[in-house]
């Protein structure tokens, strides 16, 4: 039985990647097969997928989620929308001195005024106005990009164009899913021209995805909710590759979690839902045979997400491997290519 103190690790401050790369397929990635381990290139991908692998990739879009206000008794606030509930009201994180109570109006950006309304959780619901365009065009308009606690500098126009994927579509996210940074669209061309198929789901990545687990005991953690969808093609598509006996490759943890939360009848779905799948090792995968992934933060449920999936002691392994080799780590690191060990057993395992 783990507990929280088996998925910590000491990682050297300078080893946390603070800025993209110029070129996103430039990245280096750590390839882990069973406990092999091998030191590649990104655009290396082309060469360790086959012909009729399917690539899942999240299209969430990361939102202009970030504000800065006045209550209007003049106390200042910083408002983290966490999900659009409708065209007209969000959940946020609402930091100030005092908690606003409802009834509330607070300016955002000094362009418009937000009703703070009910109290969800640690969350508050806030109503934006009729006018000026809906939810998602004030935010666009006004917010900023809400980088990760760990980048030490606000958002600039690079991080706008960075801090997405090139196929990022369905808004509703306040992080990116950053396994897809890596991706640029020649990459995905190449892919495509050998016989690599693509599908996609959205899953709205939450702030809570940068919480540190508390509990020492895992069993006592409450997951974050995030929101997911599953369309038909995507589920046709996984039912083609796993009948021809092919990969399916979750491109980041949220489309894991959104394919195996889809999963948990037995079978994948499509649908949308909620989420809380909380992934420790024991799990028994359903949907999913390999992994693209960044470096994730110690003690943290992504870190106990990829020891499900690749193994515990093959993680610990390949965690001290890359911090010798010093990769970059994080959302604007370098990333892993990981195999279950049941399939790096099989005829996908590379060696070194």
């Amino acid at each position: 039985m783990y507990s929280l103190s088996d998925f910590d690790f000491d990682l050297p401050p300078e080893r946390i990647a603070q800025v993209p790369l110029a070129n996103r397929s430039a990245s280096r990635l750590l390839q882990l097969d069973g406990e092999r381990i091998a030191d590649r290139h990104f655009s290396d991908i082309v060469d360790l997928l086959q012909p009729g692998d399917l690539l899942v990739m999240n299209n969430t879009r990361v939102l202009k989620a970030r504000f800065f206000g006045q209550k209007d008794s003049g106390g200042q606030v910083e408002v983290l929308v966490e999900r659009v509930l409708d065209p007209r009201t969000v959940l946020a994180q609402v930091r100030a001195s005092k908690s606003p109570k409802p009834g509330t109006r607070i300016r955002l950006a000094d362009a418009f005024e937000v009703g703070v309304g009910a109290r969800a959780g640690e969350f508050f619901t806030l109503h934006f106005p009729n006018e000026g365009g809906d939810v998602f065009e004030l935010i666009e308009a006004h917010g900023r990009l809400p980088l990760p606690p760990y980048i030490e500098h606000d958002a600039d126009d690079f991080d706008e164009q960075r801090y997405q994927t090139v196929y990022s579509k369905e808004p509703g996210a306040v992080a990116a899913p950053t396994a897809g940074l890596h991706f640029d669209q020649p990459l995905l061309d190449r892919l495509v021209a050998q016989g690599v198929h693509i599908a996609y789901v959205t899953l709205h990545v939450g702030a809570g995805t940068f919480q540190p687990v508390r509990m020492e005991n895992l069993a006592e953690h409450q997951m974050h909710s995030e929101w997911y969808t599953i369309p038909q093609s995507t589920v046709e598509a996984v039912q083609a590759a796993r009948a021809a006996g092919r990969d399916v490759v979750a491109v980041g943890t949220t489309s894991l979690r959104a394919l195996e939360s889809a999963s948990q009848s037995g079978s994948l779905a499509a649908g949308s839902g909620d989420t809380r799948l909380f992934i420790t090792p024991g799990y028994a995968f359903k949907t999913v045979t390999r992994l693209i992934t960044n470096f994730h933060l110690p003690k943290s449920t992504l870190m106990m997400l990829v020891s499900a999936f690749a193994g515990y002691e093959a993680i610990r392994a390949a965690y001290a491997h890359a911090i010798a080799s010093e990769y970059r780590f994080f959302s604007y690191g370098d990333a892993m290519l990981l195999t279950t060990p049941s399939r790096a057993d099989g005829a996908n395992a590379t060696p070194n």
